[in-house]
């Protein structure tokens, strides 16, 4: 058995490692980032990457760490381009929250007060006829929208893809390799254990999505994250771009600068770990999407997508350190923000390794929540 060494370990090779390996790069301290398939190879790659805020749906325990990516994806933005040729297509981007029914208002407006106050947003309830003179395209049936001013998008591939190239450049390594449990010393994480190979480190990050249920084995201590399943499509469409991210209930439209698609979604499938693409899915995208944007109905699909995400219980990250083993820490559960928290959970973790500290209360994230 081969033995290597690295001042951090970071398992895991999505959005929640790499950010997390990037900031740490620029607090000065390198890290290897091994990653089972390829960078962003799963959820990270086939994302949305609507970066709402949080806004349109209301107050959640999520919030500080959305707010604090959102803030990053705006330093990104200009950081980037500068670090590496990888065009992140980040941009401002407001959207129509739309309700087509009594229900669907009192919904929508359930939380109109606090978006209001939240600072650097926008946030309005307009009628009918002012959300078909703002996109003509959506449901004429509309009864009025939630439009929100503050949110942005980015994609997913790109970000996760810059973010890794510009750690490369100043000397984190991300390799392959299949992470099979950990290596401690009494209370001290040592390192990680691969196939036929070690790496040792007394500061190791888990950021393994999904996955992440083996961390209990691995610990002891309850991980229960699973995986959600989701699609999208993209479809080839005639006329103008959607200038706005149009929502209904939990589906979402928008026209991509990636390949000027219209990206449609999405599912929530309990279907393990299965990637796979699905007819029904896809009719049933292709039906939700049809109730916000009719004026799709004569457009060609041009791809349809499959990821899973992980998801905890109580839908809150599970951040920072683990109980019982110093040097141990997890960033997983992002579920379908996990693009929209990525900077956020990165630079968290990243801050408690460099300094012990970080800016964020950590409460509602705490790791061994689930563990009596």
């Amino acid at each position: 058995m081969t033995t290597g060494h690295s001042d951090v370990v970071i398992v895991g090779g999505g959005i929640a490692g790499i950010a997390t390996a990037y900031y740490l790069a620029k607090a000065g301290i390198k890290s290897t980032v091994i990653e089972r398939d390829g960078l962003a190879s799963h959820a990270s790659g086939f994302a949305y990457g609507g970066l709402s805020g949080g806004i349109p749906n209301g107050p959640e325990p999520n919030q500080p760490i959305i707010q604090k990516s959102m803030g990053l994806f705006r330093e990104l933005a200009q950081e980037l381009p500068g670090q590496t040729d990888v065009d992140i297509q980040y941009q401002q981007r407001p959207a129509l929250k739309i309700a087509l029914n009594e229900a669907e208002v009192a919904e929508a407006t359930r939380f109109l007060t606090w978006q209001q106050n939240q600072p650097g947003y926008n946030v309005e309830w307009i009628g009918a006829v002012d959300a078909l003179m703002l996109e003509p395209r959506i449901n004429p049936e509309v009864l009025g929208a939630l439009y929100v001013e503050g949110g942005s998008d980015v994609e997913p591939y790109r970000l996760t893809l810059a973010l890794a190239g510009a750690a490369e450049k100043v000397g984190v390594t991300i390799r392959t390799g299949d992470v099979v449990g950990l290596r401690h010393h009494g209370a001290q994480v040592r390192g990680v254990a691969l196939d036929g190979e070690e790496i040792q480190a007394d500061t190791v990050v888990l950021a393994m999505g999904p996955w992440s249920g083996a961390i209990t084995e691995w610990t002891g201590v309850n991980v229960p994250v699973r995986p959600l399943k989701g699609q999208i499509i993209r479809l080839q469409a005639g006329g103008d771009p959607y200038e706005y991210s149009i929502g209904h209930h939990k589906n979402y439209a928008m026209t991509k600068p990636a390949d000027n698609f219209v990206w449609c979604g999405t599912t929530e499938e309990e279907a393990g770990f299965d990637e796979s693409k699905t007819i029904d899915s896809r009719d049933a995208i292709i039906e939700s999407t049809l109730l916000m944007l009719p004026a799709l109905a004569d457009a060609d699909l041009a791809l349809q997508t499959a990821c899973i995400r992980p998801v905890t219980p109580d839908n809150v990250l599970m951040l920072g350190g683990m109980p019982g083993i110093d040097g141990l820490y997890l960033a997983t559960g992002g579920g379908r923000q996990g693009i929209m928290m990525g900077p956020g959970m990165g630079k968290t973790i990243a801050d408690l390794i460099a300094t012990g500290a970080t800016d964020v209360d950590m409460t509602p994230y705490n790791v061994g929540r689930f563990t009596s």
